[in-house]
């Protein structure tokens, strides 16, 4: 199958792991992620001219209003195309407004690909999907140096990790080698080929999907791929009511192999994206908050039912979620309610747990929300 090809079957709705039961937090949320609210937007020329964005963080007079305005514009216009799954693609622009990586978790057919492809439409940004399989190579990630009869020389034949939204379709069925090619770009928003390191776009955002009920020939990601996840949603079925709105738009003639169909147009550019992750900076955050979010991560590495607590990139993924969170909510302050909500999904993947607890059945999710009961809430 062609590594960039993209799916045409994606729906909406989605089933959660068949390993642990949802845990229902204050929020009602199996995830434990409240979406910001969306306020409907000012009707959206079809040309769009990009927002005028200064280098420095003070081209933006008023970045809780920016962003969340952007958040909001984004929103709606993906919604088009995915009904319902608020708290979904709230999480995944979380991730792009932060510049961090998404891990959703679902079975086939619920709109993870139509989210992505949704979301880089309506963000002009360049879109490549990767369908990873057990033959497929780091070489057809990255890219490989390719000789030149003309020039007698060797040019880099750039692989799909170069676009600027990523789409890791079923990581997990792909070998730990191949795993590893994204560890860089990951991490560094770089990649070595041939000992020449290539940089990235500066956008640079990977969502990776996998299957929680389909195990046969796949692969878990370790712990180090697994970390480098700012986010990992658990996606759950829709409601009755966006699933009744999925068929009246399928009646209508809409086709998630054709965005077209659903009108989705650019509503923000690349400059806005990465002037909203410039805001992050301007953020107020108390010592009591940045204490509160320590005290979580810490929590962790002593918890009787883990093996493996958070890691101090953790600490700080839980930091720049709940800036963001705030951010598209309207803020420039975060407080306690921000970090409660994005601590399941920052820390869900990066917590191991005991062998005793998952015999006993007991989740990753239920194990968090308990600790957090258990962590004082700053006042």
């Amino acid at each position: 199958m062609d590594a960039t090809s993209e799916k045409t079957d994606d729906m909406v709705g989605t089933g959660t792991s068949v390993m642990e039961p949802p845990v229902l937090m204050e929020t009602g949320s199996a995830n434990g992620f409240v979406p910001p609210p969306v306020v409907a937007p000012t009707p959206v020329v079809p040309v769009f001219v990009a927002s005028p964005v200064s280098d420095s963080t003070g081209g933006i007079p008023d970045p809780a209003t920016f962003v969340s305005n952007l958040a909001n514009r984004l929103t709606a216009e993906i919604h088009k195309a995915v009904q319902g799954q608020d708290e979904v693609i709230s999480a995944a622009l979380v991730c792009l407004l932060t510049g961090g990586h998404g891990l959703f978790e679902g079975v086939p057919g619920t709109a993870k690909t139509l989210l992505m492809r949704s979301i880089a439409a309506a963000c002009s940004a360049e879109f490549k999907r990767i369908q990873f399989t057990p033959d497929l190579m780091p070489s057809d990630i990255v890219g490989t140096n390719v000789f030149d009869m003309t020039t007698g020389g060797f040019n880099l034949k750039r692989g799909p990790v170069f676009a600027e939204i990523v789409l890791a379709d079923e990581i997990n069925r792909t070998p730990p080698k191949t795993q590893a090619a994204l560890l860089e770009a990951m991490e560094e928003r770089r990649v070595s080929v041939d000992g020449i390191s290539n940089h990235l776009p500066p956008i640079f955002t990977v969502f990776a999907t996998q299957n929680p009920v389909e195990y046969e020939g796949t692969y878990p990601l370790p712990e180090a791929q697994l970390d480098r996840f700012l986010l990992k949603m658990i996606v759950p079925y829709p409601s009755e009511e966006a699933e009744n709105a999925l068929l009246a738009a399928w009646d209508r003639g809409f086709k998630a192999s054709d965005l077209q169909t659903a009108g989705i147009v650019p509503v923000a550019s690349v400059a806005d994206i990465l002037a909203a992750r410039a805001c992050l900076v301007r953020v107020t955050m108390e010592s009591k908050i940045i204490t509160y979010i320590l005290q979580i991560v810490r929590a962790t590495r002593s918890h009787r039912q883990l093996t493996l607590g958070a890691s101090p990139r953790a600490a700080v993924a839980l930091l720049q979620a709940s800036k963001t969170l705030a951010l598209m909510r309207g803020r420039v302050f975060v407080n306690p309610d921000d970090v409660k909500q994005m601590a399941l999904p920052v820390l869900r993947h990066r917590v191991l747990l005991k062998p005793e607890a998952e015999i006993e059945g007991v989740g990753a999710d239920r194990v968090i929300t308990s600790l957090l009961e258990t962590v004082e809430v700053p006042r």
